[in-house]
């Protein structure tokens, strides 16, 4: 039987540049808002309710983001919850929670203005190769009764 599943996964859009701080050890920490919005009805109404998470990345995936990524921009996390219990300068325990995210694909374009793409944690990181959204690389038809993107659609 499972012990129990803690598993997030989230697509939202930047609310500020991320911010890299480095460990005694040297790993690069990431930490950034993300916004989702949902579409609720209240009464006859509908309206956007924007929920903020707290996100943490580790590693490679989080110089990555430094660099890649800006406020605005739309990416996707997976990841895991961890509420974390810290001090304040008083000495009172305060609690944290975020999203630890070991997986971020960047959906639109950041800092480079590159689209697509996307970059995955979990210990070291590194480049997840791109999914180009932009469209339009797709290869030449060969032929012979393929599929012509230029021929009407008949319906």
């Amino acid at each position: 039987m499972a012990r129990g599943v803690n598993k997030v996964i989230l697509i939202g859009n930047l609310g500020k540049d991320p911010e890299v701080r480095y460990t005694q050890s040297g790993t690069a920490v990431a930490n950034f808002s993300l916004a989702t919005t949902e579409r609720q009805k209240r009464g006859d109404e509908w309206g956007d309710h924007t929920e903020w998470h707290n996100i943490v990345v580790f590693g490679k995936t989080a110089e990555n983001c430094q660099q890649y990524l800006s406020k605005g921009s739309q990416i996707f996390i997976e990841g895991r919850i961890q509420t974390r219990k810290w001090q304040d300068r008083d000495g009172n325990d305060r609690y944290t929670t975020e999203i630890v995210a070991n997986n971020v694909q960047f959906l639109s374009g950041g800092r480079q203005g590159g689209s697509g793409g996307g970059y995955s944690g979990g210990g070291g990181g590194g480049y997840g190769g791109g999914n180009d959204s932009s469209g339009g690389n797709f290869p030449e038809p060969s032929g012979g009764g393929g599929f012509d993107p230029n021929d009407d659609i008949p319906f």
